[in-house]
């Protein structure tokens, strides 16, 4: 009896994902656990398993296709799977006469308006490539005969005539432009600015740096201060690591705070979960792991569940300041930004001076729905004064 493949749950609000590549086709052997196709939702890409050892029977969806949670996408016939044959050399074969390699080709021609049968393949086997649909597009212009005389310079083509290259969004990509806009219309989004004295934070890591590394193998970071303290914030106003369920407010009495990273294929939110739990070193330990991850493109669907807030950095790329969007169905999300040198106002007992200290910008986009602007503001309060005062922390007062 067959046993088909189905599309798992990928996360929370996530319900559909799109076939990218299968990595196997009917008649080919497959091993238990071993991938047999690559699929695209708006939080992550991952490769599903086979659920048995047999051989694969039919593929129910084509590559480009949407599918949902649950969906069987291929039939596989259980047994022991057969050794491949060795194959003999034969004699080449006329060339497959050209047409679109995949998805993204049709969609170029379809883009473009050109059909496959008038652009020139210059793929393997003359397949056509999105590059040949582009160029059959926008032809360059022939070279004009030569004659005895220089030609007279042609006046600069309009703007409008100008080449382009018409690239379609990839599924990963479309899918995140949908969910950002989904967020954006279905929650009351608001976002509250605070500044941050990063002196405290910057002498400590120069005072321990050595001796922590030496000692767990890693370097402090920043990110490690600035989850810890909204583990503060939101044990003090809970409304913060909620969500909306229907007509319900949902409490969560647990703090799985998703860390952004960025990968080859764009930005991914894997979740440190029971962050209060986790010392200061398996904070670092656990972000760095995930950041090698995404780097590998190994992140994993059960790596982006279940987060409760969200703590993103354009600091690292040099964001001055940022209104971060909401991570659906979260209801709130911290931004930091860039470290900058700036002249600021300090009171001590001399009185007021202008001091330069290292500053940080940082904002909190919250769904207004649920919560209200004095909680978010006094959240982000609580925020700065714990990495301001990183004893704070370490003592949870």
């Amino acid at each position: 009896m067959s046993v088909e493949l189905v599309i798992p749950s990928m996360g929370e609000s996530v319900t559909t994902a799109i076939i990218s590549k299968w990595l196997k086709k009917p008649g080919d052997p497959v091993r238990a656990d071993e991938s047999v196709v690559s699929v695209d939702s708006d939080k992550a890409t991952a490769e599903l398993p086979s659920p048995v050892t047999g051989v694969i029977e039919a593929l129910l969806v084509a590559e480009g296709d949407e599918v949902t949670i649950g969906q069987a996408i291929a039939r596989i016939a259980p047994g022991e799977a057969p050794v491949a044959a060795p194959r003999e050399a034969t004699a080449p074969t006329a060339a497959a006469p050209p047409g679109p390699a995949g998805p993204a080709v049709r969609q170029a021609l379809r883009d473009a308006g050109v059909g496959a049968a008038d652009v020139h393949g210059s793929g393997k086997g003359g397949r056509i490539t999105r590059q040949d649909v582009a160029s059959t597009a926008h032809p360059s212009p022939s070279p004009a005969p030569s004659t005895a005389s220089p030609p007279a310079p042609t006046p600069r083509a309009p703007v409008g005539d100008e080449p382009v290259e018409i690239v379609p969004m990839t599924n990963l990509r479309r899918r995140i432009a949908e969910r950002l806009v989904e967020a954006q219309s279905t929650a009351a989004i608001l976002t509250t600015f605070n500044e941050i004295d990063m002196s405290a934070v910057m002498a400590l890591r120069e005072r321990y740096q050595e001796r922590f590394a030496k000692k767990y193998g890693i370097k402090i970071g920043f990110m490690s201060f600035f989850v810890k303290a909204a583990i503060e914030a939101l044990k003090a106003f809970p409304m913060a690591n909620a969500e909306i369920r229907g007509t319900d407010i949902v409490y969560k009495h647990f703090y799985h705070v998703g860390v952004a990273v960025s990968g080859p294929r764009g930005l991914v939110v894997p979740v440190v979960r029971h962050a209060d739990r986790l010392s200061f070193a398996e904070t670092e330990q656990a972000i760095a792991a995930y950041g090698q991850k995404a780097r590998d493109g190994q992140i994993t669907v059960d790596d982006l569940q279940g987060g409760t807030f969200t703590i993103s950095n354009g600091g690292t790329f040099g964001s001055m300041m940022s209104t971060p969007i909401l991570n659906s169905p979260q209801v709130a999300i911290l931004g930091m930004h860039a470290i900058t040198k700036r002249a600021v106002v300090v009171s001590g007992p001399e009185g007021d001076q202008v001091v330069i200290r290292p500053m940080m910008y940082v904002a909190m986009s919250y769904d207004h729905r649920l919560l209200d602007g004095r909680e978010a503001v006094l959240a982000l309060v609580r925020i700065k004064e714990c990495v301001e005062n990183p004893e704070r922390i370490l003592l949870e007062i």
